[in-house]
């Protein structure tokens, strides 16, 4: 079978399972990007794709592309999806699988925080952007920060995040999550307060009330790839070398801040909104300090007489 048929046989299938948008694309990169690699190795046919020819493409990634362990294996999740899909499908047999002997590369797990002075500096950019031109991209951006600080809210879900979502009132935020799970985050007084005078910002500008929380000067939807657009101009303008400015970083910033405060691993895992608590455990375990404040506070021998 033709990759290309292949590829859009499996896509209108991820279509039919009403996967998230955001995935959707990235099945869609990854797959339009492994048909153009093999393109040039002149495979055109599923049944032509071998184990050595996977690894090849994950090679050409590390090398050509400079993807690290994670974007690999994110790109090997995918690709393994679809042969799987191929196997289901009956395109191939299991035996053919190309995937089947492929592991995944060890990841190094780094996870990156704000300081300080990285939050002062966005938040001063903005501020002066603010007064100097009155801008709209000046002023949304600087909500968006402050809220992606509070909420630890990924991209995608910042994306989505709509006024409707959103009870300035009983202070909370309705959130659908990675696998289109909705849960509902609380918000804090100062995030209100910003919000508020945000919306009304908002009113005012557009001709339209707005849909989106977070919207484009056109009063669209901003895709995810546009806000990371918006960090990637700001690290520029910045010239942070110590830390990525991404969306992601935020959430890992909420969620170091929160246990050096003392939040438990439950109260984060709600927060953050993980499926299982591994994940809230990972940040734990890397942000050991505040665990020794709570048991240097809390632990039972230091209230008996011994």
């Amino acid at each position: 079978m033709l990759l290309k048929f292949a590829i859009k046989d499996f896509m209108e299938d991820r279509e039919l399972k009403n996967i998230s948008k955001f995935t959707e694309d990235r099945y869609s990169r990854v797959l339009n990007e492994l048909q153009a690699f093999l393109s040039v190795e002149e495979i055109q046919n599923v049944e032509e794709v071998t184990t050595n020819i996977i690894k090849k493409y994950l090679l050409y990634c590390q090398n050509e592309k400079q993807n690290n362990p994670t974007t690999k294996n994110t790109k090997l999740r995918v690709i393994k999806s679809f042969f799987n899909y191929m196997v289901e499908s009956g395109y191939i047999d299991e035996k053919r699988n190309p995937c089947k002997k492929v592991s995944y590369a060890r990841e190094d797990i780094q996870i990156e925080v704000f300081q300080d002075y990285h939050i002062k500096q966005m938040l001063n950019y903005y501020r002066k952007l603010k007064d100097r031109t009155k801008s709209y991209y000046a002023y949304r951006d600087h909500t968006m920060i402050l809220f992606l600080l509070s909420s630890g809210l990924r991209c995608g879900e910042l994306s989505n995040l709509k006024w409707r979502d959103v009870d300035l009132v009983n202070q909370t935020a309705t959130v659908f999550g990675k696998k289109r799970e909705q849960s509902s985050i609380p918000l804090v007084e100062k995030i209100v307060k910003e919000l508020s005078e945000f919306k009304m910002y908002c009113d005012k500008h557009f001709k339209d009330e707005p849909e989106f929380v977070f919207p484009t000067q056109a009063n669209r939807q901003m895709t995810p790839n546009a806000i990371k657009c918006v960090f990637k101009r700001l690290q520029k303008d910045l010239g942070f070398k110590d830390v990525r400015l991404s969306s992601h970083t935020f959430r890992h910033t909420m969620a170091h801040r929160m246990i050096m405060n003392g939040a438990d691993v439950f109260t984060l895992q709600r927060m953050l909104r993980h499926t299982d608590l591994n994940m809230s455990k990972r940040y734990i375990a890397l942000w050991g300090t505040a665990l020794k404040e709570q048991n240097d506070k809390y632990n039972p021998l230091n209230h008996l007489d011994i």
